[in-house]
């Protein structure tokens, strides 16, 4: 599967980016027809601690994905999102 990884308002290093790489290697084993990913990383500008936004895009034959969370660091947003899509691609699997 083809990643492209944004952030937005930073910086993002090398360990970031394969932390995400990672996590969405893992959805293959649910769908193996994932053609492409689109990761945006935000830093949202507020005073709230939760300020990091994680964005993904994920396009399957046919359809495209999406989920969109909002927590205190990069890598526990990341996870939450790929959770929501892993849930979205099983609930695909099953129509």
């Amino acid at each position: 599967m083809q990643t492209k990884v944004h952030s937005i308002h930073f910086k993002a290093d090398h360990k970031l980016l394969s932390f995400v790489q990672e996590r969405l290697n893992k959805l293959e084993l649910y769908n193996d027809k994932l053609i492409k990913s689109e990761v945006f990383l935000k830093l949202d500008k507020s005073r709230d601690r939760e300020n990091k936004i994680s964005e993904i895009k994920l396009l399957v034959p046919g359809k495209e994905l999406f989920a969109k969370k909002q927590c205190k660091t990069f890598e526990e947003a990341v996870d939450v999102t790929v959770e929501a899509l892993r849930k979205q691609i099983l609930k695909e699997k099953r129509k």
